[in-house]
């Protein structure tokens, strides 16, 4: 399930927060008398830094408080330059907020388990909050280097002292994901985190035959944008009257823009769902991290392909 809420507005940074070691909060204000939207928990914004730099960070603030977004981001000297912006903005800077995505959707159920590695706290946080506002039963186990380097871990222990299990490895803890996951039947389980940790956590799931609602921060193993067995397709883009080839080797987004049509894509590993499209007619080639193959009548356009000659999308 995709919920896109249409925004885009310049947002002023009004506070930020050291929440850990290398672990920054933000807090973005609209302009003057006006409101954002409310969110549901699960929910990422498209963040515009200063030099053009579009990225997409978890809220993890609350989702009914439309006078700012909070979004919380660990500082990444091997990433891709988004982290280190975000954690240059100072008091008073503007960026420009875009469309509030949601992949990662709280479903309704009896109860739940959480499982958070590092940074992956942020987009569950809100998560437990509704949940324990509703009076559901939950628990959540969260990973991390240390206490010193996990966002809002003192928070949460002292808010929910019997619900939540902390494994620090600087003090020896180990998450035994496989127990958790054994433990938890019954429940709803979410997880966000490293890579190796989702990886883990689908394959135990899977060899359960349990459903596991995960959010990735980077492409999973096994994930494969081009194949030696792909084929040349036709991609008629509907709005704006074009039709293109996308031979082997190329992505529908990079042959759409360098067309002209008016597309848009952020992350280009099929995680962010800025690129997300309708598909009008034909059948998508999913190879995405966000709709794992799931027929929603949108597609990825920035990894996935065609499993049919001709593809109509809305764009």
């Amino acid at each position: 399930m995709s919920v896109l809420t249409e925004l885009d507005l310049r947002a002023t940074v009004a506070e930020r927060i050291e929440e850990a070691d290398g672990i920054v909060s933000v807090v973005l204000t609209p302009p003057a008398g006006s409101r954002l939207p409310e969110w549901a928990p699960g929910a990422h914004v498209d963040l515009e830094l200063p030099g053009g730099l579009v990225r997409q960070y978890s809220l993890s603030g609350d989702p009914a408080d439309g006078s700012g977004y909070t979004i919380t981001v660990l500082d990444e000297p091997g990433g891709r330059g988004g982290s280190r912006a975000v954690h240059d903005l100072s008091l008073g800077s503007t960026v420009r907020l875009r469309g509030v995505r949601n992949h990662f959707v709280l479903t309704e159920e009896p109860s739940y388990v959480f499982v958070a590695g590092g940074i992956g706290i942020t987009p569950l946080r809100p998560m437990i909050e509704e949940v324990e506002r509703l009076g559901l039963p939950w628990e959540l186990h969260y990973a991390g280097r240390s206490r010193a380097s996990m966002a809002f871990v003192d928070r949460l222990v002292a808010e929910h002292p019997s619900r939540v299990a902390v494994y620090a490895r600087d003090e020896g803890g180990s998450l035994d994901l496989a127990a958790v996951v054994a433990a938890s039947s019954g429940a709803a389980l979410y997880c966000c985190g490293p890579g190796r940790m989702i990886d883990a956590a689908e394959t135990l799931c899977r060899n359960a035959g349990r459903e596991l609602h995960l959010e990735r921060f980077a492409a999973g193993d096994g994930v494969e944008v081009f194949s030696a067995d792909d084929q040349p397709f036709e991609v008629h883009l509907a709005q704006s009257g074009i039709t293109i080839v996308v031979e082997p080797g190329q992505t529908i987004l990079d042959v759409a823009e360098a067309a002209g049509a008016d597309v848009f894509g952020s992350c280009l590993e099929g995680i962010c769902g800025t690129c997300e499209t309708r598909v009008l007619d034909g059948v998508p080639d999913h190879r995405d991290s966000v709709l794992n193959g799931e027929e929603t009548g949108t597609m990825m356009i920035c990894v996935s392909r065609a499993a049919c000659p001709r593809l109509t999308l809305d764009a």
